[in-house]
């Protein structure tokens, strides 16, 4: 079991910004933003760069270019490219360098290595930097470590997350807060350890960190998906009775349970019930509630729900979309999955191609050739394109007798 020493710490940042109005600072200011556009393209050339060799040499020669350096997008994506070439001699090269620059004083920064370092697999990288702030002129704090600690959680390795657990704290005189907490819960119940993620967050609480909303909503999932309903049931009992409201997340977790269990009319009044406290759901909810009347043969119930939430108003994305034609194909209801599919795809929502495979084998049985033709002429004008080799099997279908 995990030994925590869990207390809250608030840390309070403040920052002074002195604005001059002298000769110099003007002039500073013109030549900032002459020397501007002369960087912009070193961003342009990053991102167009294939070769991993030239994109290395590209990024060390601007290694000092606020544009590029600041630029998240453009850090992150250089790391994963040349991670992906197995370049990690590269990456290791560019991030120390980092460090040296004065950048690397500011713990953001080296929070964003860590979980750069992390993204390209490199652990012991990220740890190291971690533990080496301190040489760079960074202070550390729990934020830091928390990265630190959510690099191990992707590894899954519960005996490395327990010593750094057990360690960093007395390593670094940091004390977990509730954000250190919820990514250990997490690891904990993706490796299967549920009831030690539970008496974690038991411990966290009688130590004086409250669990919220993430806890809760992170240990019900595991349970319910470990078909351990009683105890993941107990936990939402658990966090109402504490305080804790459910969230949109926690009410999608309880949804899906049920539809996975055959219990439509329950999700539907699960979903009503957020409407009634005030909480809206989202396309996520309504996909749920009504996939699970159609996999329970409600066929017209889903209809109702469908109809009922878009006369109040409610958008759709092509998930829904993809549920109704999937379920009204099965169940026969050809005319309503063409209208539906067609408008989903004026949209430039584009359906499953099986879907629409036996969407143009329903129309041309049910000797609707014409509606089939519109729905293939859709496909072909697909932004981006269809794969060659999809395009010709919807086009065998339609033109198959």
């Amino acid at each position: 079991m995990l030994s925590l020493r869990i207390t809250r710490r608030l840390c309070n940042f403040a920052a002074a910004v002195s604005l001059t109005h002298n000769p110099a600072a003007v002039s500073n200011s013109i030549q900032n933003q002459n020397q501007k556009p002369l960087e912009e393209p070193a961003l342009v050339k990053l991102k167009a760069e294939r070769d991993p060799d030239k994109l290395f040499n590209l990024f060390k020669a601007n290694a000092e270019n606020r544009l590029v350096v600041e630029n998240r997008f453009a850090f992150e994506d250089t790391v994963s490219r040349l991670a992906g070439a197995n370049r990690f001699d590269y990456i290791d090269h560019l991030l120390e360098h980092q460090k040296t620059l004065p950048q690397g004083r500011r713990e953001g920064f080296m929070m964003r290595i860590i979980m750069l370092y992390g993204k390209a697999g490199m652990v012991k990288h990220a740890i190291d930097t971690l533990y080496n702030m301190h040489l760079h002129g960074c202070k550390r704090t729990v934020k830091s470590v928390n990265a630190a600690l959510k690099v191990l959680s992707g590894t899954r390795d519960i005996a490395a997350i327990e010593a750094f657990v057990n360690e960093a704290p007395k390593e670094f005189d940091i004390e977990f807060d509730i954000f250190s907490v919820n990514i250990i819960v997490k690891a904990l119940c993706e490796t299967g350890n549920l009831d030690k993620a539970y008496l974690l967050m038991v411990e966290m609480e009688k130590s004086g960190v409250r669990p919220d909303v993430i806890s809760y909503t992170t240990l019900v999932s595991a349970f319910y998906k470990n078909n351990r309903a009683e105890i993941g049931n107990g936990l939402w009992n658990l966090m109402v009775l504490k305080g804790c409201l459910p969230n949109l997340a926690t009410f999608n977790v309880r949804i899906q349970y049920l539809v996975n269990i055959r219990r439509a009319w329950h999700a539907n009044d699960v979903m009503r019930l957020m409407l009634k406290i005030g909480i809206v759901p989202d396309e996520v909810t309504y996909n749920l509630v009504i996939k699970g009347f159609f996999q329970t043969g409600k066929l017209e119930m889903a209809k109702m729900v469908y109809f009922s939430l878009r006369g109040k108003g409610h958008k759709f994305n092509v998930k829904v979309y993809q549920t109704m034609v999937h379920y009204l194909c099965k169940g026969g209801e050809f005319d309503l999955a063409y209208t539906m599919c067609r408008d989903s795809m004026r949209n430039n929502w584009f359906l499953n191609v099986n879907t629409i495979h036996t969407l143009i084998e329903g129309l041309k049985k049910n000797g609707q050739p014409n509606k089939a033709k519109v729905i293939v002429t859709l496909a072909q004008r697909r932004v981006p394109p269809f794969p060659s080799s999809h395009l010709r099997s919807l086009q065998a279908v339609l033109s198959r007798s």
